[in-house]
């Protein structure tokens, strides 16, 4: 099953009949855009288990690197997943070498960092839920660790998907991100790449409730950064551009009715995500810039209002799940089924910066 869809299959996205926040007027400041990424699941549904020549990598994946032009279809690619429990036992098997999924090498992290496009490697995903919690119950700071040292070894940066609903081990995460920041210090410019730290929350704010509240009100602030961004995942289907939007706006708008309330999430702390292959499909988001949801939700996703006092309006951007072969069911992203026509298109017309430019702070 798709990981990412498996994810967050039982969450009711937007009640049916809900509002959502109109697309920004004409004449609203529109502020770039700096995030425009995919997470990679490799050719065997993100386990990353065999190592790949660069030769046959290409062939699956050139579009990534090349829209049509020569120039990058993305600026980011997070490459999809590493067992948090593995990683912290140096597990080595017929598909982890030391802890690390035996395709994460050095030679594909090179493949794209090569070419301005800034690499991380996502820890967990929902196959990964209770590893997560048995890596951060017997020694939290020693992932975190291990986490900074192979992201220091590889040149990339970490980002945390720990998807546990019902009752996540927060202080756990904390001791996880404190290890981390220990080894790898919070950096605005961008400049070290292990530095960069995120986190994955649901699409909006009504899954992953606990983690969404601890994420936002301790480590997303803009006045206290201690986590760079967090991306809103997808639901469990495509949504349609409103409910796309509504999901956002949650993260944005925050839910002081529930107890401890979600503050408001500051716009440039949030990325968005949609499809790219969902089931037997290739999605618009993939191959058709016109008919997709980073065309149609762009003006939302460049203009909507921070309700964090003094931050700039407009989200980081988009995220896309997945390039090449999440599931084992359904199409991926490999020929012909290529994203230049959609992620590519759209990369040339919001002007995408490769190299990814320092991000903005509030």
């Amino acid at each position: 099953m798709n990981r990412r869809l498996a994810s967050i299959a039982f969450l009711c996205c937007v009640l049916a009949g809900a509002s959502a926040t109109p697309p920004a007027a004409s004449g609203a400041t529109l502020t770039p855009v700096q995030v425009y990424g995919a997470w990679h699941c490799s050719d065997d549904y993100c386990t990353w288990g065999r190592v790949r020549t660069v030769i046959e990598f290409d062939a699956m994946n050139h579009w990534l690197i090349d829209r049509g032009d020569g120039r990058p279809s993305v600026n980011l690619v997070v490459l999809s997943f590493v067992n948090p429990l593995n990683l912290l036992n140096r597990t080595t098997d017929a598909t982890t070498l030391d802890g690390v999924p035996r395709g994460m090498t050095g030679e594909m992290v090179g493949y794209f960092t090569s070419r301005g496009i800034r690499v991380m490697l996502s820890i967990g995903g929902i196959t990964y839920t209770g590893d997560w919690n048995a890596a951060l119950a017997k020694d939290a700071a020693g992932l975190g660790r291990a986490a900074a040292a192979l992201a220091t070894t590889l040149g990339v940066g970490v980002e945390i998907d720990y998807e546990e609903n019902r009752s996540p081990n927060l202080a756990g995460l904390q001791a996880f991100i404190d290890a981390y920041r220990g080894m790898n210090r919070y950096d605005a410019s961008g400049v070290n790449p292990a530095a960069r730290l995120t986190i994955d929350l649901a699409a909006g704010d009504r899954w992953l409730i606990a983690l969404t509240q601890k994420a936002t009100a301790d480590w997303l602030r803009t006045d206290q950064p201690v986590l760079d961004y967090a991306n809103a995942m997808v639901p469990s289907k495509q949504p349609s551009t409103s409910a796309a939007i509504a999901n956002w706006q949650e993260h944005v708008d925050g839910k002081p009715q529930y107890a401890p309330p979600i503050p408001p999430l500051a716009p440039a702390k949030l990325a968005g995500s949609v499809y790219v292959a969902e089931g037997s499909r290739v999605r618009p988001e993939c191959n058709n810039f016109t008919a997709s949801l980073q065309k149609s939700t762009g003006s939302f996703v460049q203009a909507v209002a921070s309700k964090v006092g003094g931050g700039s309006p407009g989200m980081l951007g988009w995220m896309f799940w997945a390039a090449e072969k999440p599931s084992t069911r359904g199409v991926g992203t490999q020929p012909p089924n290529t994203c230049g026509g959609g992620v590519g298109v759209g990369a040339t017309t919001y002007a995408i910066p490769i190299p990814m430019a320092p991000l903005r702070q509030q």
